[in-house]
């Protein structure tokens, strides 16, 4: 019999590139989403696996619906990826960040051991609790002292100990993977990485003339997101649950990623970035590099895709994208035969 898999936040990047490497695996798949007044399942559309998921509309503030998602899912696993993702959104909104990122794993691991307490859950954490102020210079491991400097950071480690203490405290199986950047042409434009790559793009074909950006001296360790998901999947096949660094262990700036995604359309890229000061957060981390060493070791798991061809991918995705909108053809998330909430729910019930 088919395992069963519920993503939170499924149609987010890592949850839509998740959902299809569980499909070839032969999970069945329920995602939840949250309600809103215009759908947003055009990553799973472009992933062409719109009608192989089961979706249930959810809301983490609420523990009656999260219940509600495990009983209409009865998962072997769960993959909590939902989050307010944008760090900077997170110093606009510091309390709903913390609600969503921290308190809302409490209600899903609460929901878990009263319920379903033999289910393996991954939780999405993130390189971004480390911070600042790290005396050393070689990448970090699971080891390093946490230093979050954004409401979002916070929020995030709260939820990585809050999945400690239910592990140890009630032998719930929850893993954490601390994630480092990892980024795809289904990246959101809110993201500088996307926003770079989406500009560049509208510049070379003559659509745009210039791309403001903040602070161009940060550095990232930027991996590709269809072969992060691979590492959470790995994490809950283990016979114990642990934390894993996911990283490439190569750091590089948001210049150098400007840089290169104009090389790759043949232009001077000091040419068209401008500096705008209201991009700069309040709190910024200078540098985040990761080292999974653990994860290789462990689940023999390691980046493939390298950074040049990272950015390579994603502006030629974009310049597509792009030409065919300029030929009369709609993006994907403007497609017009998104599903009802109804009918999502509805399926999700004949189960």
């Amino acid at each position: 019999m088919a395992k069963k898999a519920l993503i939170t936040g499924i149609t987010g990047q890592d949850g839509s590139y998740l959902a299809k490497l569980l499909l070839d695996k032969g999970y069945q798949i329920y995602g939840t989403y949250r309600r809103v007044s215009t759908s947003n399942f055009w990553r799973l559309q472009h992933l062409g696996i719109l009608d192989k998921v089961y979706l249930i509309p959810s809301d983490l503030s609420d523990t009656g619906s999260i219940i509600e998602a495990l009983k209409i899912s009865c998962p072997n696993e769960i993959y909590h990826l939902a989050a307010q993702s944008f760090v900077e959104g997170s110093f606009e909104a510091p309390v709903s960040t913390g609600d969503l990122n921290g308190l809302a794993v409490t209600r899903l691991l609460e929901a878990i051991r009263h319920n379903r307490p033999d289910v393996r859950l991954y939780f999405a954490a993130t390189s971004e609790m480390f911070g600042d102020n790290h005396s050393t210079n070689r990448p970090l491991t699971e080891n390093d002292f946490f230093n979050p400097m954004s409401p979002y950071a916070a929020a995030k480690l709260y939820g990585y100990w809050i999945s400690r203490i239910y592990r140890k405290g009630y032998r719930l199986f929850a893993a954490n993977g601390i994630m480092f950047n990892h980024e795809s042409p289904l990246r959101g434009l809110e993201f500088v990485t996307r926003k770079i790559s989406n500009d560049v793009a509208k510049i070379s074909l003559g659509l745009s003339k210039e791309i403001r950006l903040g602070n161009l001296d940060a550095k990232r360790d930027w991996g590709y997101a269809p072969e992060y998901v691979e590492s959470m999947w790995r994490m809950l096949q283990q016979s114990e649950p642990d934390d894993y660094v996911v990283a490439t262990g190569e750091g590089h700036s948001v210049r150098e990623f400007a840089q290169r995604a104009f090389e790759v359309v043949g232009m001077d890229w000091e040419q068209y970035v401008k500096i705008d000061r209201s991009f700069f957060r309040p709190l910024d981390v200078s540098g985040l590099v990761g080292d999974c060493s653990k994860t290789e070791k462990k689940l023999g798991w390691k980046p493939e895709t390298k950074f040049d061809r990272i950015v390579e991918i994603m502006v030629n995705e974009d310049i597509s994208r792009w030409r065919r909108w300029l030929t009369g053809e709609r993006f994907p998330w403007d497609a017009p035969n998104q599903p009802s909430e109804m009918n999502v729910l509805t399926r999700a019930l004949r189960m």
